[in-house]
């Protein structure tokens, strides 16, 4: 057949009974021509004056609980769209989603909200699959997973952040129905990571029972070194199986890429998110099962190794396929009967991320002590960064030589991570501390406008002040300037 263009095909899955939903043969709009046994339901933020108000969002302090949704059965969701209006960075990893389903104690969802909607890191990324839809670079996210249930249905969103949440404006479309066959599955999704992964041990993905199809995974990688992380092969063992009966080739295989992966999306596969393979570059990536869900009747374990390229200390390659330990967080989708195994608990709040934030000193703060060889050092206002602004330099041609302040408390060694933009008209530039090199020179040209974390690992730092200091190296072919950004630098101490 020849599928259509995204948004018949999504409306059309919201038609069709919820197992079937996968079955994409015939006339996708036949079912419209049979008129529906439901009552049509939404549960939405807006303004308690719907005829006369606009305040079509609800604010969430830092530690409290949003109710989206609490509906009386039978019925199924066929439709959850949010956009949030959050000045925290990496809000959507600390917004933290959940969904009970016929008065269960613990969640069958829960998940942080930016890696349910198939965008991981606290990133804000556009991804175009069946399924899953997140538009507007990343802030609006649509769901057209059908979820059904029995009796009730409670979902609701957890502030983990330090700030408020400004709004969060939602609307979740269900239908109210006479009654589900009793052997209708509900809908799961379960968050897991390991910073970094643990030694020896292949990456769980999913470890369930009961009876179900394992139906999608959302995978996100931190790279701690350079190099190709994904060399590792996903293994499905089903109901108990000591030898899998799906056994994979590679973690770039598993997403139906090849030769690594890039950035891209797709109905059941892609890349959203997908910065490089040096140290701190971050990958995710998803696969919907939905052509090819793996059944299970009793039970179902799911992993991937960590392997891939490993290094001596003198930098030298040892390996491609060497165990890393690299940071790894996912998402695992499934539908399933009976009462499903109690979930790893969540780390809660900044453990979800890769860095403690509260502590990092702001670019806009350092531009009265900066200083340049030439061209003009400013503030740059900017939407969708903590405080909106950044340090912004604007060289008049080549070599600019950037001087910023660097206090250290205490002496050790750091982690030094500098959140910076790639632009069109960025330039290469070196990093150095005290004259001494971070690394190889970074090019910040990209051919939108993105934040990108620039992390170098074991720098030794004495009490005092020192000197930061950014030289321009040139620029890439594909820029038409020399100009950086900086929205903040964060130290942070290494065991």
């Amino acid at each position: 057949m020849r599928f259509m263009t995204f948004a018949p095909l999504a409306a059309v899955l919201a038609m069709m009974p919820t197992m079937a939903a996968a079955q994409l043969n015939g006339n996708l709009l036949q079912g419209l021509t049979v008129l529906p046994d439901y009552t049509s339901q939404r549960a939405s933020s807006t303004d308690p004056d719907w005829q006369h108000g606009n305040g079509d969002a609800r604010p969430i302090a830092p530690g409290a609980t949003l109710v989206l949704a609490n509906l009386t059965g039978p019925g199924e969701i066929t439709h959850f769209w949010n956009t949030v209006a959050d000045s925290e960075r990496h809000y959507s990893r600390v917004l933290i989603l959940r969904m009970y389903w016929d008065g269960e104690k613990q969640p069958s969802v829960e998940a942080p909200l930016g890696d349910f909607f198939g965008v991981g890191h606290g990133i804000d990324a556009n991804l175009d699959s069946l399924p899953v839809r997140d538009t507007s670079d990343g802030r609006a996210r649509n769901c057209y997973w059908v979820m059904p249930f029995h009796s009730s249905a409670l979902i609701t969103v957890t502030n983990e952040g330090s700030t408020p949440v400004g709004a969060f404006y939602y609307q979740i479309d269900w239908r109210r129905m006479n009654s589900l066959p009793a052997n209708t599955p509900t809908f799961h999704a379960s968050y897991r990571q390991e910073y970094p992964c643990i030694a020896g041990k292949p990456y769980v993905l999913a470890n369930i029972t009961g009876t179900g199809e394992y139906v999608g995974t959302v995978l996100s990688v931190r790279q701690l070194t350079g190099g190709w992380w994904g060399e590792g092969n996903d293994y499905f063992y089903v109901d108990g199986e000591t030898t899998p009966s799906l056994k994979g080739t590679g973690s770039e295989d598993y997403f139906n890429d090849g030769w690594g992966l890039h950035k891209g999306t797709g109905l059941f596969t892609g890349t959203p998110v997908m910065q490089g393979n040096d140290a701190g570059d971050k990958t995710t990536a998803y696969r919907w099962h939905i052509p090819d869900p793996v059944a299970f009747k009793h039970s179902l374990l799911v992993t991937i190794q960590h392997m891939g390229v490993t290094f001596h200390k003198s930098g030298a390659v040892k390996t491609g396929f060497g165990e890393r330990f690299d940071d790894f967080s996912s998402v695992a989708f499934w539908y399933q009967t009976g009462q499903h195994r109690p979930y790893p608990p969540m780390p809660y709040g900044t453990k979800l991320l890769y860095h403690d934030f509260t502590n990092i000193v702001e670019g806009e703060s350092l531009v009265p002590a900066a200083k340049a060889n030439h061209g003009a050092i400013s503030v740059q206002n900017l939407g969708g960064y903590s405080g909106g602004a950044q340090l912004w330099y604007t060289p008049h041609h080549a070599d600019g030589v950037l001087t910023l302040p660097l206090k250290v408390t205490t002496a050790g060694t750091y982690e030094f991570l500098a959140l910076c933009t790639y632009a069109h008209d960025y330039g290469v530039y070196q990093f150095s501390i005290d004259g001494h090199p971070l690394g190889d020179p970074v090019d910040f040209y990209h051919d939108g406008i993105e934040e990108h974390s620039v992390v170098f690992p074991h720098v030794l730092l004495t009490a005092g002040m020192h000197a930061l200091t950014i030289t321009n190296k040139g620029k890439s072919d594909q820029s038409v300037g020399y100009m950086w950004g900086l929205d903040g630098y964060l130290l942070t101490p290494e065991p």
